[in-house]
């Protein structure tokens, strides 16, 4: 059956949503029943959701009406923001198309104002207006001689720089509408910030009631917000579609109040939906999921949204093991078809790139695409994972991440031991939680113990805690240093005291100059709080503090914590890294950036990648065999009608443009020409380079991205294609000595006395493991049999004319799409 292009399922999904009539109503505010409003300043934003037709649910909070009965008790705004008129009990119904829904409400102390709050309901103020930002005002030196803490998180410092700095200009008790703090805000007085309050706002309102109280600070017994709420917590929406938010502050004395106009709203995906300052939702027409943190004094959030395409999805490829199941259930619920599975060609291309970083062989090629074994797929990738360059390979990866870099000749024994420690403990297969605890506990010198290289690039405790959480943990926590983590749970003391883990890492010299024995210093482990500057014990994230004897080495501690079988972050940290390896995109993406406030694109997938990860004992080569002999890994990169825009739901294969390294032994493979590299044997690829100090001696690794092993973040490898790659691939000297030497593909295929669609095959199939299609062939015979002049304007002999020829079809085909991406 033919079906309808993804743009016209847009625009019906669309023209669906606005026709949708409403079946039912419901109103809810605080997930209660019945709703209670206390004191002058309660607020409440309602929500109504309509189950439509098709039974699917939908926001209706802006298309019903609102009334409220009797009148004088409560008042109810058109976006279903309520507040109390005077004590008494009321229902509030919500109308749209003849269907109505109720929700009773009671107001109690209406007349009463409750003492402000500075911490509770001032800063929240200037964070929402993003006065106490890092690029205004909440920056390290301040802006323009105020400065506040940064996003609220130090609410005493703010009451000092806005009640008692400068003698107290700021504010104006006496005439509270006339302080500068206010003037300032609504741009009266010209401000660079431009205009940050509304007059008729009830933040307005409420400063101007706090400058006129004498700007209390609050009581030390006064409740604080312990954690924070959004309802609703998920929903499938249309493509288009909307939601109104609500958003709860929970406080420590069993309070909960509506903060839903306080609150910061942004999406993590931008392309997909829109958020404004009352947490109303707007989806565009990207089907995915996306999620919006809600952030509201110090506190997050996360509502997510799904956006269904609504394809029929039948015909799926069989699944050949659990990650297809879960994949494929997606698509189901996406409406999404997956594309079609690949060619034998292709997946032999993807997988020798994916796994061993080179392209496969002609031999290979001939002997897989000749095979006729239904299980040659699962055999290659078994041979793959034996070779010595999966080693190399994923030696060089790991080299990167964990910083093997050369500052200076002398680190050279200190950088080869360690990639030499990494590729032997990935050839053997050493389980992960073994590969990282030798890391993190490595003592002794380089030269017993390779893996105490770490220890020379990451020298502080707070470095090698910043860089533990990252790349084994998934936690970006270098925000926490300084304040509370703007995005996360983590606070400066969960910071100090997992610093705490390193701090009795002790050094001393040994006999060689600028080496250094890494050992355990006895005595208690402890790390001091720069804020507080009170002294901390080890913490683990989430289980909390440890009881670690003098005697005892507590990164044997942290090592234990992180591979425990219900550590939350271990394995599905690496499992993502290496999904997003293979495919291109983690299923949380950034890779290490594994936060409640960025969730996963299939949480079901991930945590079932973990627990497999878990139950093989950490092994590596399982996990990759699981990954890559899936059927979701051996689907076609080329998109159907229906999954052009995905980029979350793995529904065909990522084409990705080829590594800095790959890419140069590659472009080496097809032009017969050997790398040299200095200090290394002839022939050396560049998989095999131990550290980054090859880099300065070659242009191409440096345009192309290889990095130089300054962090422990992915990110440093750039795969961005630029203008300056693309004109070295085209006309830069090294790659035109390539082409044009007397040992290159050229010069042998020109002078090769066999037949020249033979030739030609050979080179495409060294190119792209597959010959080449019949219009290709013909046209590469015509570029080869026409007649070439020469500089002096003669015509060149027959034989030079085809060695040109040949120089100019590979010189094609290194810049072809096709060659520089696996796909």
């Amino acid at each position: 059956m033919q079906r309808p292009p993804v743009f016209l399922l847009c625009f019906l999904s669309l023209s669906i949503a606005a026709l949708a009539k409403p079946a039912s109503l419901q109103i809810d505010a605080t997930g209660t029943p019945e709703l209670t409003l206390r004191g002058k300043d309660a607020r409440q934003q309602l929500i109504v959701t309509a189950t439509v037709d098709d039974g699917a649910l939908r926001d209706w909070t802006h298309q019903v009406t609102f009334s409220a009965a009797p009148a004088g008790v409560v008042s109810v705004d058109a976006s279903g923001i309520v507040t109390p008129v005077a004590d008494g009990a009321a229902t509030i119904t919500a109308e749209s198309e003849g269907v109505t829904a109720s929700l009773p409400v009671k107001v109690k102390d209406a007349g009463q104002v409750e003492p402000i709050n500075f911490a509770n309901q001032i800063v929240p103020i200037f964070t929402k207006a993003g006065c106490n930002a890092g690029g205004c005002h909440g920056k390290a030196s301040g802006q323009n001689g105020f400065k506040l803490s940064l996003l609220g998180f130090e609410p005493g410092e703010d009451y000092e720089h806005i009640v008692k700095e400068a003698r107290g200009r700021r504010v104006f008790p006496a005439a509270p509408e006339n302080s500068l703090l206010l003037l300032k805000g609504l741009n009266v007085t010209p401000h660079g910030g431009g205009r940050r309050l509304d007059a008729k706002s009830d933040d307005y309102a409420l400063l101007v009631r706090w400058i006129a109280q004498g700007m209390p600070y609050g009581q030390d017994n006064d409740p604080k917000v312990g954690a924070i709420e959004v309802l609703p917590k998920q929903r499938t929406m249309a493509l288009g579609g909307e939601q109104q938010l609500v958003v709860l502050a929970h406080y420590t004395d069993g309070t909960v109040l509506d903060v839903t106009r306080s609150a910061l709203y942004e999406p993590n995906e931008k392309t997909m939906a829109e958020a404004d300052d009352g947490g109303h939702v707007k989806l565009y027409d990207q089907p995915g999921d996306v999620a919006i943190m809600v952030r509201y004094q110090g506190k997050v959030a996360t509502f997510r949204a799904t956006a269904p395409l609504g394809a029929m999805v039948e015909n799926l490829p069989p699944a050949k093991n659990y990650i297809d199941e879960l994949v494929f259930t997606k698509l189901k619920a996406m409406g999404m078809p997956p594309s079609d599975p690949c060619d034998d060609a292709t997946f032999l291309r993807r997988v020798s790139l994916d796994i061993a970083g080179r392209l496969p062989s002609l031999d290979e090629t001939n002997r897989f695409l000749a095979d006729k074994n239904p299980a040659k797929r699962d055999q290659l990738i078994d041979t793959l994972l034996g070779s010595a360059e999966y080693a190399d390979y994923f030696a060089t990866k790991w080299s990167a991440l964990l910083r093997n870099k050369r500052t200076k000749p002398a680190d050279a024994p200190a950088n080869f031991g360690f990639f030499d420690w990494i590729r032997e403990s990935l050839r053997t297969n050493k389980p992960y939680n073994e590969f990282v605890r030798d890391i993190l506990a490595a003592s002794g010198d380089v030269a017993d113990n390779p893996p105490v290289a770490w220890y020379r690039q990451v020298k502080e405790p707070q470095q090698e805690l910043e860089d533990t959480a990252q790349l084994f943990l998934g936690m970006r926590m270098q925000c926490a240093q300084c304040h509370h983590h703007p995005f996360e749970k983590w606070s400066q003391n969960d910071y100090y005291s997992f610093s705490a883990f390193f701090s009795q890492v002790g050094r001393k010299p040994t006999a060689t100059k600028e080496d250094e024995v890494i050992f355990h210093r006895r005595g208690l482990a402890t790390a001091i709080n720069k804020k507080t500057k009170l002294p901390v014990r080890p913490a683990a994230l989430i289980t909390g503090p440890m009881d670690i004897p003098a005697d005892e080495d507590p990164r044997l501690a942290l090592a234990d914590w992180m591979s425990n079988r219900a550590n939350p972050f271990f394995a599905r940290t690496l499992v993502n890294r290496y999904w997003k390896h293979f495919f291109n995109r983690g299923i949380v993406e950034p890779e290490d950036d594994m936060r409640e406030t960025n969730p996963p694109s299939n949480p079901e997938l991930l945590d079932a990648l973990a627990q497999h990860f878990i139950a093989s004992g950490y092994d590596l080569k399982t996990l990759i065999r699981d990954i890559t002999r899936s059927q979701t890994y051996q689907l076609s990169a080329v998109p159907n009608n229906y999954n052009k825009a995905d980029r979350q739901n793995f529904s065909r294969y990522y084409a990705k443009r080829l590594n800095a390294e790959v890419l140069f032994d590659s472009i080496n493979d097809v032009t017969r020409t050997p790398g040299n590299f200095p200090g290394m044997p002839a022939g050396t690829r560049a998989i095999s380079l131990p550290d980054n100090s090859f880099n300065a001696g070659s242009y191409f690794l440096t345009v192309f991205g290889r990095p130089e092993s300054s962090s422990a973040c992915e990110c440093e490898r750039t795969q961005e294609a630029s203008l300056a790659q693309a004109l070295h691939l085209l006309n830069a000297k090294d790659i035109q000595d390539k082409l044009a030497s007397e040992a290159g593909a050229a010069a042998k295929l020109a002078a090769d006395p066999r037949a020249d669609e033979e030739k030609l095959r050979e080179l495409y199939v060294a190119a792209y493991s597959r010959a080449p299609e019949a219009n290709e062939l013909a046209l590469a015979r015509a570029h080869l049999e026409k007649p070439r002049k020469g500089a002096d304007g003669k015509l060149l002999d027959p034989a030079q004319s085809k060695r040109l020829g040949y120089e100019d079809i590979v010189w094609a085909i290194l810049n072809t799409k096709e060659f520089l991406f696996n796909h």
